[in-house]
């Protein structure tokens, strides 16, 4: 642990100070994360809702089979 820090604090003091800059005040990537997130969510949702739904209309259409 000790060793990752003190690997930081070089990169901040150091050549590397302007990556670590821009890498912590650059919000864009937070940003598409959070909507590829939202977007999985959304899908998973969606998956569900549809299987659900897949099943009542197979047993609908079973129904109405046998019935005819």
């Amino acid at each position: 642990m000790t060793t990752c820090i003190s690997f930081l604090q070089g990169l901040v003091e150091g050549k590397g100070s302007r990556i670590v800059r821009r890498l912590t005040e650059d919000s864009r990537g937070v940003t598409a994360i959070e909507y590829g997130l939202i977007a999985a969510l959304v899908a998973i949702a969606a998956i569900a809702a549809m299987t659900t739904l897949g099943t009542s209309l197979t047993s609908v259409f079973s129904l109405v089979a046998s019935d005819l």
